[in-house]
């Protein structure tokens, strides 16, 4: 399994218009073969954090999403947010179970 985990900061004025955009995304995503979890959750204290999280079954389930239309779409809808950075990070899961 994949979880890719990450926060992006963009202009908060473009709150409303990253909340669309993502929603539209993840309606798509959720669809994919593979794609076991998709969210992103905005940041209670600063309107223009959002924090990612994803998980996949699998790197050709991940590499099959990149190059979806609506990724497509939603990478151009992000070149309009006024992203200030970016840093997303794909870890690899050997193992899962309970948090005592």
């Amino acid at each position: 399994m994949l979880v890719v985990a990450g926060t992006i900061t963009l202009d908060p004025t473009r709150r409303p218009a990253a909340e669309a955009a993502f929603d539209r995304m993840r309606a798509a995503t959720l669809q994919e073969a593979g794609c076991l979890a998709y969210e992103a959750y905005h940041d209670r204290k600063d309107p223009g954090v959002v924090f990612l999280f994803e998980r996949w079954r699998s790197q050709a389930d991940l590499d099959a999403h990149f190059a979806t239309p609506h990724m497509a779409e939603f990478g151009a809808a992000v070149a309009q947010l006024g992203v200030k950075s970016m840093e997303v990070k794909k870890y690899v899961v050997s193992s899962e179970g309970s948090v005592p």
